[in-house]
């Protein structure tokens, strides 16, 4: 993949007229509304498109005619069905590889398959369970500096909490050393800050533009993800269960092991995947909580019945709240944080009657396909219980896909799941978040869906709200 964007866009091109004749129905022309619109306002654009031609469709944006597939059938297909037929490499997600390198994200076939069997292990429920004590020091800690009756910017607070907890548990460094974690949080926030401006601005290759401190960022974490790979080669724990010391140990089933840049850009790749849709997710379950007090009154009639005042452990977060479940899952319904799973097809293929051609970009949507009225009644109402064991069962296939589906589904879901869970719980057992009168929240798309702004909320003690007891 060519970082060149002159280039990037010849190739583009070149693919497309290749392709010409053979793409869904769809607005052609070139408009700088429209590509405007899908980097600021998608949904009403996607939705509206599906109204009028059906679960696949085409529209031009930039420079190329990109396609969507939204629906449950559509999304299992990209996922399940056939996910032969595409790559995530050639796709917008190639934009992230001067960050991440040749991580999960970035790579494909054979060479993905390996280097997710690897690293599967370090996943298992074992594993996230001895990560829930990180979790639960820094959840403590940044709990109790919450200023009780002022205003904070909750995803602000969030988005701190998440990287002390990914520099514990993913890297195993301290997060307040000068030197090591503390750099790395600093630097690792610059790099992912290249992502979430204007398209236009990353294009500039000049001294000081965006790209420049991208790269200036890239080698200090380079400097200190190598070090910390060398010194743990050099002198291995095996009490050590931070994913950086696991995946140092990993070995394939021939006894394989990732060399050095193998680890720097797997760690890369998950402190991306799971830092920011972390913090999204806590702040949108606020941001909702603080809407439906009847809502809050459940869950903490369930954690006091549960948990009795305890920090939960694994298993009563995996098995014995399942409305907090319910909450968690109706959340990411409806702000999925990976909002868009971006593909280029490797070869032609046919859906829904029509005839995709070999290197269209071809886009699924769980944000727009999770509030289609004919799958999810009421898609802009927040209803957890629409996601009872018995009522999320029988949804169709593809249905709700907030971490992808298939052999590729997100590889720290439960890691990520569980840190939500943890923080959602330690937090209602002390306090609450009232919302400010007259405020709105608008949500932005990039890297990740996320509050624009941020999102500013009054810090309340538990049980009182406004001024007035809740209903429990």
């Amino acid at each position: 993949m060519s970082a060149n964007p002159v280039r990037r866009v010849v190739g583009d091109v070149a693919a497309e007229w290749r392709g010409r004749g053979n793409f869904p129905p769809g607005p052609g022309d070139f408009s700088w509304r429209r590509t405007h619109q899908i980097a600021h306002d998608p949904l009403p654009l996607l939705l509206g498109a599906y109204e009028e031609h059906g679960p696949i469709f085409s529209m031009r944006l930039l420079h190329i005619r990109s396609i969507f597939m939204l629906g449950p059938e559509a999304n299992n297909f990209v996922t399940v069905a056939h996910p032969e037929n595409f790559h995530w490499r050639e796709s917008s997600f190639g934009d992230l590889i001067p960050l991440l390198g040749d991580g999960l994200l970035t790579v494909d076939d054979e060479f993905h398959d390996r280097a997710r069997a690897i690293m599967l292990p370090a996943f298992h429920r074992e594993q996230v369970s001895a990560a829930i004590a990180a979790m639960e020091v820094e959840t403590e800690a940044a709990i109790a500096d919450l200023p009780v009756g002022e205003v904070v910017d909750v995803y602000d607070w969030m988005r701190n909490l998440a990287m002390r907890i990914a520099m514990r548990a993913l890297l195993g460094l301290d997060p307040d050393e000068a030197g090591k974690g503390a750099a790395a949080a600093e630097h690792f926030e610059r790099a992912l800050h290249y992502y979430g401006i204007d398209y236009g601005l990353r294009l500039l290759r000049g001294p000081g533009s965006p790209w420049r401190r991208l790269l200036a960022s890239r080698r200090v974490l380079d400097e200190i993800v190598f070090a910390e790979v060398a010194r743990r080669r050099a002198s291995p724990d095996p009490g050590r269960r931070d994913i950086l010391s696991l995946l140092v140990g990993a070995r394939g089933e021939g006894g394989e092991a990732f060399t050095d840049r193998e680890i720097r850009d797997q760690l890369m790749t998950l402190m991306f995947a799971g830092h920011d849709t972390s913090t999204s997710t806590v702040t949108f379950m606020l941001h909702e909580l603080a809407r439906h007090p009847e809502v809050v009154a459940r869950l903490c009639e369930e954690q006091d019945r549960v948990l009795a005042g305890a920090t939960p452990t694994i298993d009563q977060l995996e098995r014995e709240m399942p409305y907090l479940e319910m909450v968690l899952d109706e959340v990411l319904r409806l702000y999925p944080p990976a909002w868009i799973g971006p593909r280029r097809a490797v070869r032609d293929f046919e859906f829904g009657g029509y005839t995709v051609p070999r290197g269209a970009y071809v886009n699924y949507c769980s944000w727009a396909s999770h509030r289609l009225p004919e799958v999810f009644p009421d898609p802009e109402a927040f209803i957890p219980e629409r996601f009872t064991r018995e009522r999320k069962a029988a949804l169709p296939r593809g249905a709700y896909v907030p971490f992808g589906g298939g052999q590729r589904v997100c590889i720290g879901k439960r890691f990520g799941q569980t840190e939500v869970k943890l923080v959602a719980t330690m937090l209602l057992q002390r306090q609450r978040f009232d919302a400010l009168p007259g405020r709105t929240m608008t949500v932005r798309q990039m890297p990740t869906l996320s509050p624009v702004g941020g999102l500013k909320m009054r810090v309340g003690k538990r049980g009182i709200r406004a001024g007035l007891p809740l209903p429990v």
